[in-house]
């Protein structure tokens, strides 16, 4: 098997040790760099995961770095052509995303600073809470074509969609398609029209009232698990979601995936970054895919763009 590149995991929390793991799981990389600002954290986590090599077979080696304040370690992701940012902190029971905000700001801010510095070709996936905010944060102080950055939200959500709905009818999740659009958190939007279970319409097999309630249970998904853990946050489907995105950059594979991506005209919606469906290749973002939708999908879609632009404003002097 061929292994090319380099790519960057910043944050060696649960979400980015897992994400760097799944990564060099993969083999298609030389080598994955996790970082962190916890002294010696993801040098011995990457040490650790290198010594798990001969047991699963993979060949990608980790290298673990502590960062500095002032930008001190980040050489070391030079040449990455994918950064994952995880940094910031998580939830804790009772919080929301957009707790979280004036924290992550400046963590995001720092990041995405030491990424143009060191890795200025990289595609930079954002998965710091709040997602719609940070990705946008990340792509204004980047200075990035808006195609190189996007954040990972929609990938979740649909997961946990599929999975909520796969457990209620008790059928393979394989067996299930679902979608949601829009922000990643209060105004996200489910799409029913696009949901179905071997390939008949979710519509028909459950009533609405059932529907809705998976959507909501969905929607708070991530406070779900916060409320159960009661100290961190989800990290292994998460982790999954930005590993597969990340995947598709590297494979230039051109998979359509829900993901937060700079839209500017795709349903008549002008100038944000948002939760829809994108085709994904070694660009980051070639393109974002327009599927019809029914009106109320269309009005909630575009509601949540209202929503989430005024949101992007309020954190870009953060």
């Amino acid at each position: 098997m061929a292994r090319t590149g380099k790519v960057t995991v910043v944050g060696a929390g649960f979400y980015g040790s897992t994400t760097a793991q799944r990564l060099a799981e993969y083999d298609i990389f030389d080598e994955v760099v996790l970082t962190d600002i916890v002294e010696g954290k993801p040098e011995g986590l990457a040490l650790d995961m290198n010594q798990s090599r001969p047991v699963e077979g993979f060949e990608t080696k980790l290298t673990g770095q502590t960062t500095g304040p002032s930008g001190e370690g980040y050489e070391a992701i030079a040449g990455s052509s994918i950064v994952v940012i995880t940094a910031g902190l998580p939830r804790k029971p009772g919080m929301s995303r957009m707790d979280l905000i004036g924290v992550n700001a400046k963590i995001v801010r720092s990041v995405t600073e030491q990424v143009v510095k060191h890795a200025p070709d990289a595609v930079l996936v954002v998965v710091s809470n709040p997602l719609d905010e940070m990705t946008a944060l990340a792509a204004k102080v980047s200075g990035f074509p808006s195609h190189r950055v996007m954040g990972q939200a929609g990938m979740l959500d649909t997961a946990r969609f599929s999975y909520f709905v796969a457990e209620r009818l008790g059928v393979p999740v394989g067996s299930v398609r679902t979608l949601t659009l829009g922000s990643h958190g209060d105004t996200m939007v489910p799409v029913p029209s696009a949901c179905s279970v071997n390939g008949e319409p979710l519509a028909d097999l459950l009533p609405a009232a059932d529907i809705d309630q998976l959507v909501d249970r969905t929607r708070n998904g991530g406070a779900e698990i916060v409320g159960l853990l009661k100290t961190g946050s989800a990290y292994y489907a998460p982790s999954a979601a930005a590993a597969r995105m990340a995947r598709a950059v590297a494979d230039d594979s051109g998979a359509i995936m829900p993901v937060c991506a700079w839209v500017d005209g795709e349903y008549d919606i002008e100038g944000v970054y948002l939760g829809v469906e994108a085709e994904i290749g070694a660009v980051g973002v070639r393109r974002v895919v327009e599927r019809d939708l029914t009106e109320d999908e269309l009005a909630g879609l575009r509601a949540a763009a209202e929503a989430v632009r005024a949101k992007q404003a309020d954190v870009a002097s953060l």
